[in-house]
């Protein structure tokens, strides 16, 4: 496998893939293993992963280095990925022991009954995980999993493999045994036998059609399965907007990190009255964002982390263009060595236009104009997705009930592209099944076990 720099085409590094019998190996010790590690003390748990939360921090430095050469995201992006990692870990730390705790839900002493529920570890679980935010997503899984219990087979992404094998060296290192999270280095056939292994649970990040490849196969063996899968989502921006805010937000909102984030902003509708003005700041706010070496600390845009995503981007602008769409910004691939391309706003589009209907996973965003409430919403929910969607009015009454009217996990009013680890991160639809975060993120790497005892 070779791990090359987006940015430039350099390469970083050659390793093996792991291969047939390895990962079957890997199963098998992570088998052998997890029992000694589900019987050691929740705190202990816990304890090992505070420590590797300091780990984290004591190599941030070296780590966001290591994510920016590898997946193209910029310095400062990797610095805030890993600065705000601390509070992920943090909600699992101080919630996981009281939300495993055995639960009793019936005490009859009259007639000799009591009713208790346990969260039992579900085993082994394979965690294919993602590039775009390998700390983030990667840390929603195995934090959750390893306290709950689990062992993990740990998939990072082939675009993210050294970060992944960094975060097994610092679990490693803060005591969490080598067979209990072992990292399975390589591509998507490496994936696809981890994925095949008798594990007791299968935790996926990444795109609607691998999704449906692993809940094939997973189907007939009746395992936990839990798929966060793409997103278009969607935003309006109301007449009484704060329209200099909103374009800033959205801006951002849709262009952080390359526009390469499952809840990217990546449709935008806009009341009729509103429109131009809206746009114009709108592509004012992305025209002042710099594009540049990653590693520069004032960089904002930089490289696509996957070379085939910018044909994606040229053949959804393409074919806006062609059904009349206006482009105002960008368009194009950059012409130097690398994955770049344009920040690019397209306006005057329609749900006839791929790029309002097919996720772009890039700084591309179109944007359209709505006659009111009702259209914005029928359009928001004219998606097989249905990940995020957001709603920009300074009336909270209106934004909730239009809110209440979208079909998706996650609604936001007057913020965009935000995940918090006190919520659940859901989708319906080809956004995915199961979720991660929230108290129910935790007890998600559990099975309930109901207990009827009767004294004698």
């Amino acid at each position: 496998m070779k791990i090359v720099n987006p940015a430039d085409g350099s390469l970083l590094r050659e390793l093996p893939d792991d291969a047939a019998e390895t990962i079957a190996a890997k199963y098998a010790a992570a088998r052998a293993a997890q029992p000694a590690w589900a019987a050691r003390p929740i705190a202990e748990r816990v304890a090992a992963l505070r420590s590797f939360k300091a780990r984290v921090a004591e190599r941030s430095d070296e780590l966001a280095r290591t994510l920016t050469r590898e997946m193209g995201k910029p310095i400062r992006q990797s610095h805030n990925e890993l600065n705000a990692l601390a509070g992920r870990i943090d909600f699992f730390l101080d919630h996981s022991e009281g939300a495993l705790a055995a639960e009793s839900v019936l005490e009859a002493p009259q007639d000799k009954l009591a009713e208790r529920i346990t969260h039992e570890p579900l085993g082994v679980i394979a965690n294919v995980s993602a590039w775009n935010y390998p700390y983030f997503v990667g840390s929603n899984v195995f934090v959750p999993a390893l306290i709950a219990g689990n062992a993990v087979l740990y998939k990072p992404s082939e675009f993210a493999t050294l970060t992944g094998l960094a975060i097994g060296e610092m679990l490693r290192d803060s005591g969490v045994p080598a067979d209990v999270f072992n990292v399975v280095p390589g591509g998507g056939a490496v994936g696809a036998a981890v994925v095949e292994q008798p594990v007791d649970g299968v935790f996926f990040t990444g795109s609607y059609p691998t999704g449906v490849k692993i809940a094939t196969a997973c189907a007939p063996r009746m395992v936990k399965l839990q798929l966060e899968l793409g997103g278009k989502d969607p935003v309006y921006v109301c007449e009484d907007a704060d329209i200099a805010s909103a374009a800033e937000s959205l801006a951002d909102g849709a262009m952080y990190n390359a526009g390469q984030s499952c809840c990217s902003v990546e449709r935008i509708y806009v009341h009729e009255r509103i429109h131009d003005t809206f746009v114009a700041a709108f592509a004012g706010t992305v025209r002042g964002f710099k594009v540049g070496d990653p590693m520069d600390e004032s960089t904002y845009l930089g490289p696509l982390a996957r070379a085939p995503q910018v044909a994606v981007l040229e053949r959804q602008v393409a074919d806006a263009l062609a059904k009349g769409a206006k482009l105002l910004i960008g368009g194009k691939r950059i012409q130097r060595a690398g994955n770049w391309f344009d920040a690019t706003v397209v306006s005057d589009v329609d749900h006839s236009m791929e790029l309002m209907r097919e996720e772009s996973f890039g700084q591309v965003i179109g944007i359209q104009r709505v006659d009111g409430d009702d259209e914005a919403v029928a359009l928001m929910n004219d998606t097989e997705y249905g990940l995020t969607a957001g709603v920009y009015t300074p009336d909270e009454a209106r934004a909730r009930g239009m809110l209440a009217r979208v079909r998706s996990g996650s609604v936001y009013w007057n913020c965009c592209d935000r995940v918090s680890p006190r919520l659940p991160w859901s989708g319906v639809g080809h956004s995915g099944v199961g979720l991660t975060l929230s108290i129910d993120g935790i007890r998600t790497f559990t099975r309930p076990k109901a207990w009827h005892l009767r004294s004698p």
